[in-house]
């Protein structure tokens, strides 16, 4: 090897080693919510003062600590780079940052995931991917470190005077406040402010476990007899529509509006023409862009479950909470919950409340999978009709059904059929060919498009079914569990999703008219906004008396 080429060969590690670190330091969490105009580049034109004290630190430091301590600060650079990753995905898909006392259980639920939409072999890989990046990028940061140490070293005159002219270069930009990307000031301090906050809030997510057991173990409904609850809506059969995905963007944005809005006036028109009537508002979910379970559990218990943590220690019975379902329950009806999504047992249903499970193994589908969506929700409602809604039942039936056709990918998308041709679903076979998830989320726009489809799919699918089959007893709660993650329903949009009762008898509105939620299924900007988790004691009070009474809310 020639000496040009070892020069060139050694120049060219140490500009990889400071661009690796510089990288690692100044990227900011929210690079993966970009909207449009924003100048990416913007992100990396920054000064990170970790580098500064950093390279202070090795300079200041003995020789014989120098090597320990470089390596020390790089990987501890890799650890909280890993972190920042893994913010990225969480802020781009859940609109928070990852929380590491209480969300390590949602990286399991993400390789379910995976293993659902993709199969178990990318799954596995997806894992080992992440295990060896990991490694890897804490061993590449303290080579890198190392590496740019040695040099300091070597130019210590150099590095002595750079390091004060540097750090008031650093102290005028922050000063002036020079920002080119947002909240991603020049001045950078990035890392530092997330290993500061990380450390600061593991003894509040800890505490969190504490205060969220205690709240849990206050229900005011806990010991109400059963003659007591739900007076007003005896003889009833409840059915709770769950729409996956289903915000307030959907709405709103002029584009997904313009798709959805004729589904949802369609919906509105099928209703009246049978009788019914609707009153809608908007609730705010405990979470975004995905954790389902978590907006159902703040939904039914009337607690907040906005963490992993929290959900395991609501369903694993911290205060016995009275849920929605249970309060059916005690006060006579019988509970059904309809899970196309669950491909196995399911624990949680036992604190829920419910006698009877339906899920993927036993609805009887016999056609393709549709996205991650294990069957149209057509055919769900086809099955809940023959199995469930149908048959006689010992008291009133309460079920709540999951509507999953409007889950991402949006991609295929099964279109309405004959409701007596359904069948077994063999009939949305050659429906799996009409768009690939590949094509959709080639573009913005055509995400959104396909967003929007699906949830009109959705409400026509229920809509349907309730003037096809309902009888007049019927009142159907019907609500959506998140906001889409921010690419479909937009960077910073809200945590609400619309929610509608519907019923025929107009007592049963009469009941919510202090709620002052609007008339039909399409709640515009001035529509009540409720937190999700005060929905459940909202209902109860509202629904304790017996028809006829006046309601205390």
């Amino acid at each position: 090897m020639t000496l040009r080429l070892r020069s060139i060969i050694t120049v060219s590690l140490t500009v990889l080693a400071a661009l690796i670190v510089f990288v690692a330091l100044v990227v900011p969490e929210g690079i993966g919510r970009l909207k449009p105009g924003y100048w990416v580049p913007g992100a990396f034109l920054r000064l990170p003062i970790e580098a500064i004290v950093g390279a202070a630190v090795l300079l200041i430091v003995p020789q014989r600590l120098r090597k320990p301590a470089a390596l020390l600060i790089g990987g501890g650079i890799g650890v909280l780079a890993i972190l920042k990753i893994i913010n990225i995905g969480f802020l781009t898909v859940l609109a928070r940052r990852f929380d590491p006392v209480l969300d390590w259980p949602l990286l399991g639920d993400g390789y379910n995931f995976v293993t659902e939409t993709s199969g178990t072999p990318a799954a596995v890989a997806a894992v080992a991917g992440a295990i060896i990046g990991s490694i890897g990028l804490v061993v590449l940061l303290a080579w890198a470190v190392l590496r740019l140490s040695g040099l300091a070293a070597r130019h210590r005159r150099i590095a002595t005077r750079a390091v004060p002219a540097v750090t008031a270069a650093w102290v005028a930009l922050a000063l002036v406040g020079v920002t080119l990307f947002p909240y991603a000031p020049v001045a950078s301090d990035t890392t530092a402010v997330l290993a500061r906050t990380t450390l600061a809030n593991i003894p509040r997510s800890l505490q969190d476990q504490r205060s969220f057991a205690a709240e849990a173990a206050d229900d005011p409904y806990a010991t109400v007899p059963p003659a007591q609850l739900l007076r007003a809506l005896r003889g009833k059969d409840v059915v709770i529509g769950v729409v996956e995905s289903y915000g307030r963007s959907a709405l709103e944005n002029p584009k997904m509006a313009a798709i959805l809005d004729p589904a949802l006036d369609a919906a509105n028109s099928r209703l009246t023409a049978d009788g019914f009537k609707s009153r809608s508002g908007y609730l705010t979910s405990s979470t975004y862009g995905g954790g389902s379970w978590l907006a159902h559990a703040s939904f039914q218990s009337g607690m907040w479950v906005n963490q992993q943590q929290r959900y395991r220690q609501l369903t694993s019975g911290a205060g016995n909470r009275l849920t929605l379902t249970k309060a059916f329950h005690k006060a006579g009806w019988d509970t059904v919950a309809v899970e196309p999504g669950n491909k196995h047992a399911w624990p949680e249903k036992d604190f829920y409340g419910y006698e009877e499970v339906y899920d993927s193994r036993n609805l009887g589908y016999k056609g393709p999978q549709f996205g991650w969506s294990s069957m149209p929700d057509q055919f769900t409602l086809a099955s809940f009709q023959r199995t469930v809604y149908s048959r006689p039942h010992r008291g009133p039936l309460m079920a709540e059904v999951t509507l999953t056709s409007s889950h991402t990918p949006w991609a295929p998308q099964p279109k309405m059929v004959d409701w007596d041709q359904v069948g077994d679903g063999s009939i949305f076979g050659p429906m799996v060919n009409n768009m690939t998830e590949d094509e959709v989320w080639k573009s913005t726009g055509k995400v959104r498009s396909a967003y929007a489809t699906a949830v009109g799919y959705s409400i026509t699918a229920l809509t349907e079914w309730a003037t096809r089959y309902g009888s007049d007893d019927l009142v159907m709660i019907i609500f959506g569990d998140h906001q889409a993650a921010p690419r479909v329903s937009g960077v910073d949009a809200s945590h609400d999703v619309p929610i509608s009762i519907v019923a025929k008898d107009p007592a049963v509105l009469d009941r919510i008219a202090g709620w002052g939620w609007q008339d039909g299924m399409r709640p515009d900007e001035e529509a009540p906004v409720t937190k999700m988790d005060a929905f459940r004691d909202k209902f109860l009070t509202a629904y304790a008396a017996p028809l006829g009474t006046k309601s205390p809310h």
